[in-house]
């Protein structure tokens, strides 16, 4: 699969379980509002460590570098990274969705790392 797909897959994936894990409220109660969609940072992160980028700095670095277009308010790294930490809650419940809800942590043979 190329890399843009990938990306567009994972982030169709990620925006599709966000909206069903967030209640009726927003995520946020105060505030500025992010530059990014917390649909795009975790998609961000996610293609990121499947790449082998596994900090803030080099997440950031590389889809400064190669994908600003696909993410145009990519801002400084801090913004991301504060964003990226304060999603760690949804991001499990993410990787639960992945995992555990089809059986994947049960079954002996794992299809999902």
């Amino acid at each position: 699969m190329p890399l843009k797909d990938f990306i567009i897959t994972v982030f169709c994936w990620v925006a599709a379980h966000l909206h069903t894990l967030i209640d009726a409220g927003s995520l946020r109660q105060r505030g500025f509002a992010p530059q990014l969609t917390d649909s795009e940072v975790i998609t961000m992160e996610v293609v990121g460590e499947f790449l082998g980028v596994d900090t803030d700095v080099g997440i950031w670095k590389y889809f400064s570098r190669h994908w600003r277009s696909w993410f145009p308010p990519l801002g400084s790294r801090t913004p991301l990274a504060q964003q990226a930490a304060n999603l760690w809650v949804i991001k499990q419940r993410l990787h639960q969705s992945l995992v555990i809800d089809p059986g994947a942590a049960t079954d002996p043979i794992r299809w999902v790392d």
